[in-house]
């Protein structure tokens, strides 16, 4: 699943590609994919309007629209979200053009494919102003990347969890929003803590460098444009470039990079958890 490097980039591409655009018309393919309306009702609401601003909130692409609405996206496990300019095939490149199931049609001749292969995405209209309610409700933790999520502030976040295993919690999206199994392994990794952890047992040390290592391969995978360990791929189709630089992450029973030793993988909650047993303590 696409998480918070992941959204991001694409959000900040589209940032570059489609504010200011006008949203000539919506083909609906796939109606399922639009939660809360019919497609008829959605078409309606969106046709017409021009594209105010693009957000990211937790793994949620968010399009803001002049008229007072927003598009919130959530690209599940395999969503993508595809720009094309008016230059290029308006068809998704191969395969893909079977998996578009809502395409938005710019007035310069652009477009924007929402492509889905498992089809557990969607696409949900909302007024502006109830954003701030719908992530309540949502229960959505603090923003990793901000400015006020320090250090401190995640330790205290930490000491009301104290019986919980810390890979886990990092990736419980009402502790930290956007955090997922990819960068949740890898961060335990860089901290050097085994994944199954319970807070209580870390030091004040531990939990210090587990802040750093979070922060720090957050911001280094949006530099990179995130991983592609499945179907992500970015607004322009192209697959991240973080995918070489995981340390433990799908790397089972191979050399770990750190000690030479093996790295194991465990199932814990549910998902794949990988870590090396003598790096992580």
């Amino acid at each position: 699943m696409p998480e918070l490097p992941e959204v991001e980039t694409i959000k900040n591409q589209l940032k570059e590609k489609i504010i200011g655009k006008t949203i000539k018309g919506i083909e609906v393919k796939l109606g399922k994919m639009i939660k809360g309306l019919t497609s008829q009702e959605f078409i309606s609401r969106v046709r017409g309007t021009k594209v105010k601003d693009v957000i990211r909130r937790a793994k949620l692409l968010i399009i803001h629209l002049e008229n007072g609405d927003s598009l919130v996206i959530h690209l599940k496990l395999t969503g993508q979200i595809i720009y094309k300019d008016k230059k290029e095939n308006i068809s998704a490149p191969g395969e893909e053009q079977k998996y578009t199931h809502l395409i938005y049609y710019f007035s310069d001749g652009s477009i924007l494919l929402h492509n889905d292969l498992r089809q557990f995405g969607f696409v949900k209209l909302i007024r502006t102003p109830d954003l701030e309610d719908f992530f309540k409700k949502e229960k959505f933790g603090p923003e990793p990347l901000e400015k006020n999520f320090s250090a401190f502030k995640f330790k205290e976040l930490l000491r009301k969890k104290e019986k919980q295993k810390i890979k886990p919690l990092l990736m419980d999206q009402s502790f930290i929003a956007g955090v997922g199994n990819v960068y949740a392994n890898e961060t335990c990794f860089c901290a050097g803590v085994l994944p199954t952890k319970t807070v209580k047992n870390l030091t004040d040390e531990k939990i210090e460098k587990i802040y750093h290592c979070l922060i720090n391969i957050l911001r280094e995978a949006i530099k990179y444009k995130g991983t592609s360990t499945d179907s992500y791929v970015d607004a322009y189709g192209r697959k991240g470039e973080y995918l070489s630089k995981l340390k433990v992450y799908g790397h089972e029973g191979e050399k770990c990079r750190g000690c030479q030793g093996r790295v194991k993988r465990i199932a814990l909650g549910g998902r794949g958890t990988f870590y090396c047993p003598n790096c992580q303590k």
